[in-house]
């Protein structure tokens, strides 16, 4: 399982690539990788929560952001092994 923080670095630009971005980040979807997205607080950012892919897959898949490609902003993934779920979320265990 994968946490990947999205922090701005040039916010102003984002407008321009928002559009692109949400549109990565249906793909995600799409492809049964992303299992969460959401906006870092206070206006920081985003969050994805992502699983089903290699640590390489993961990190290309990152690189395609064009949010990332372009600067927008600075990506950050950590990988994580779940140690300990509620039964709802058991499926991240395997």
């Amino acid at each position: 399982m994968f946490v990947i923080t999205l922090r701005f670095a040039d916010k102003a630009r984002a407008p321009q690539f928002m559009d692109a971005h949400k549109a990565w980040i249906g793909r995600g979807f799409d492809d049964g990788v992303f299992l969460l997205a959401g906006s870092l607080q206070p206006n920081a950012g985003g969050t994805i929560l992502a699983h089903n892919a290699s640590p390489e897959a993961i990190a290309a898949r990152v690189q395609d952001d064009l949010f990332v490609a372009e600067g927008v902003v600075s990506a950050e993934i950590l990988a994580v092994t779940p140690g300990r779920t509620d039964d709802r979320l058991a499926f991240l265990k395997a």
